[in-house]
């Protein structure tokens, strides 16, 4: 049912601190990809935090409500996460993109600017909304979509797990049923600023399975990435 595959690198800099995860129970799957911050490994320690909370509680129990328990998983997260910067006695943070695929339906959440990409009969349907300063830019038409990524504020981000306020997931919820040949493409910020939304779903159609949809991906980021670039994660799910 699920066709899934993994990629993350490093980049240009000196600590991966993004974590990419999945957990799959027969026709239920959960796919998470978080961006740590702190520098110096303390983002990789949040990012792992994120994802282990998450692909660590799946599945729900049968009479769980998916948005709730999809809720309450990034509620606690965002919790270990303080408790960790108090045993650190430093700040860590970190993004979340999630997605939960239950017997053909789906529904994902995500904090700061990590990405979903939703692709149907070979168009681009949905795309989640950056927290972020530079995405508020956009939406106010002082920038392009396509200025985003190289925006002075673009990293200044209005939501992050491991905030004691600013801390709440948007949650969607795909109101018709998944079908075979559908893609979700999850990714880290370092991943999509190289990417356009109408390559992503072109892609998707050029590709007989997830890891070449991937690869093609990965072909038109090396093309584009300059040197010192962010460490970059995607995760690529088709429907089968």
């Amino acid at each position: 049912m699920f066709d899934v595959y993994e990629y993350t690198n490093q980049g240009g800099r000196d600590y991966n601190e993004d974590a990419v995860g999945h957990c799959i129970d027969g026709e239920y799957g959960i796919f998470v990809v978080a961006d740590g911050l702190g520098g110096h490994s303390f983002g990789e320690v949040a990012s792992a935090c994120v994802r282990d909370t998450l692909t660590g509680a799946w599945p729900p129990a049968a009479e769980d409500d998916l948005g709730t328990w999809l809720r309450e998983r990034i509620a606690e997260a965002n919790d270990r996460i303080l408790a960790l910067q108090k045993e650190k006695g430093t700040t860590l943070k970190s993004t979340a993109v999630v997605l939960l695929i239950a017997d053909g339906q789906a529904i994902w959440a995500h904090v700061g600017d990590s990405r979903l990409y939703y692709i149907h009969e070979g168009r681009l349907q949905e795309v989640t909304e950056d927290h972020s300063v530079a995405f508020k830019k956009y939406k106010a038409g002082e920038i392009t979509k396509a200025q985003i990524a190289q925006d002075e504020d673009q990293s200044r981000l209005l939501r992050t797990l491991g905030s004691e306020e600013r801390n709440e997931p948007t949650v969607r919820f795909l109101e018709k049923y998944i079908v075979p040949g559908d893609g979700f493409l999850l990714c880290s910020d370092g991943a999509w600023e190289y990417l356009k939304d109408e390559e992503i779903a072109i892609d998707l159609l050029k590709a007989e399975n997830a890891e070449q949809w991937a690869d093609c991906l990965r072909l038109r980021m090396m093309d584009r990435i300059s040197p010192g670039n962010d460490n970059l994660t995607l995760m690529t799910v088709i429907m089968q």
